[in-house]
C-alpha cells in the first residue's frame, strides 16, 4: 500500500504515530502532506520574524513519524519556558527556521530533519509559500488568520460560510502531487476541519491531484466539534463541508468513533463549549460513503484518537481494499 495522508495539528500527528508500525510490511511508501497555514504560537512568531512556512504541524509529524521517539525526538518538542525570545518557542520550530535560512529551502529543512530523526516515511508541506487562510462567517465579516478565524468564531455571531487562501494561486511542491496521483490510499484527518484539514484543500494542485488520484479516499471525523469552527456539526456535515470547499464528492469511506467520553472528561469539554460529534452514519451511508463506526477513543486526560485502535480500522479496510483488486 502507498498511503498519503493529508491533515495538521494534534491529529495527524497522532495518526502517523499509531500507521509508522506498519512500514515497510503493510505501508510500502508512507507520505504525509500537512498544512503550513498556522499562524499563532511558536509557529506564528517564527513566520512573522523569519519570513518562512509554519514549521509547528510539520515539526509535530517529523516527530510522529521518528523510527524511535527517544531523546532526540524529545528534544525537537522541547519548549523553552525561560529566556527573552526564548520564551513559547520548540526547539524543533527554531531548528527547522535555522535550516531553511541555511539552506534557503524549506523544502529542503524539512527533508534534513527527517533524515536527522530517521522517520519512517516522507513529510511534505502543501506549499512552501506563506500563506494565510481567510474565512467570510454568516454575519458578513471576513477574517484573515487561522487563529484570528477561530476566536472570531467563539464569539458566535455566525458560523463559517465560505474559506479561501491568501494567495490563492499558491503551488504545492511537485512531490506532494505525485506521492497523490500514484497512492492506493488518501486519508483525510482527523484534525481540526477548517485549520488543519481543509487548509490543504485551498491548495489547487493539492485538491485537483486529490479528486483525481485513483486512490480510495477516507475521512478520519474529529472525535469533538470545535468551538468557534464546528459547533453543533454532525460526522455527516464534517465531510459535506469538504464536499462544498473541494467542489465535488470524492470521499470513499468515513472512520466514526461511537464512544461517549467519561463524564467527568465529557463535563470538561462541555463547559470550553466543545461536544462529542455526533456519528450519523445513516445519513453518511446514505451519501453512498462506507461507514466505519468503532470505539476508536484513546484513555487520557484529552478526548482523541486512540493510535492503536485507529490503525486496526485502517488495518481493516486496506485488507478489503486488497480483497477487491485481487477479485
Amino acid at each position: 500500500m502507498k498511503v498519503v495522508a493529508v491533515g495538521g495539528g494534534t491529529g495527524l500527528s497522532s495518526l502517523l504515530r499509531g500507521i509508522k508500525h506498519l512500514v515497510p510490511d503493510t505501508i510500502t511508501d508512507l507520505t504525509a502532506i500537512v498544512t503550513v497555514a498556522d499562524n499563532g504560537g511558536s509557529s506564528g512568531r517564527l513566520r512573522e520574524e523569519m519570513q518562512i512556512p509554519a514549521p509547528g504541524d510539520i515539526r509535530n509529524c517529523i516527530v510522529a513519524l521518528a523510527e524511535d521517539e527517544d531523546v532526540l525526538a524529545k528534544v525537537f518538542q522541547y519548549r523553552f519556558r525561560e529566556g527573552e525570545g526564548l520564551k513559547g518557542h520548540s526547539f524543533g520550530n527554531l531548528f527547522l527556521s535555522v535550516l531553511t535560512k541555511i539552506t534557503g529551502n524549506f523544502l529542503d529543512a524539512v527533508e534534513i530533519t527527517s533524515d536527522i530523526l530517521k522517520i519512517k516515511g516522507r513529510i511534505i508541506p502543501s506549499t512552501d509559500q506563506l500563506v494565510d487562510i481567510v474565512a467570510e462567517f454568516t454575519d458578513g465579516k471576513i477574517i484573515k488568520g487561522e487563529t484570528q478565524i477561530t476566536e472570531y468564531g467563539k464569539k458566535l455571531k455566525g458560523q463559517i460560510s465560505s474559506i479561501w487562501m491568501e494567495p490563492e494561486d499558491v503551488k504545492a511542491p511537485q512531490e506532494a502531487v505525485e506521492k497523490i496521483k500514484n497512492a492506493d490510499v488518501i486519508i483525510l484527518g482527523p484534525g481540526s476541519l477548517y485549520t488543519s484539514i481543509i487548509p490543504n484543500l485551498l491548495v489547487k494542485d493539492i485538491r485537483d491531484a486529490i479528486v483525481n488520484s485513483s486512490a480510495y479516499k477516507i475521512y478520519i471525523c474529529n472525535v469533538m466539534t470545535q468551538y468557534g469552527e464546528t459547533d453543533r456539526f454532525t460526522a455527516s456535515r464534517h465531510i459535506k463541508t469538504i464536499h462544498k470547499v473541494v467542489g465535488t464528492s470524492f470521499i470513499n469511506a468515513a472512520i466514526l468513533n461511537t464512544t461517549i467520553p467519561p463524564d467527568e472528561l465529557l463535563r470538561k469539554y462541555m463547559k470550553e463549549n466543545s461536544e462529542p460529534v455526533t456519528a450519523d452514519a445513516g445519513n453518511i451511508s446514505r451519501m453512498g460513503i462506507t461507514v466505519y463506526a468503532e470505539d476508536l477513543l484513546d484513555a487520557g486526560d484529552y478526548v482523541r484518537h486512540n493510535p492503536e485502535k485507529l490503525t486496526r480500522t485502517l488495518v481493516k479496510i486496506f485488507e478489503k481494499i486488497k480483497e477487491k483488486r485481487a477479485a
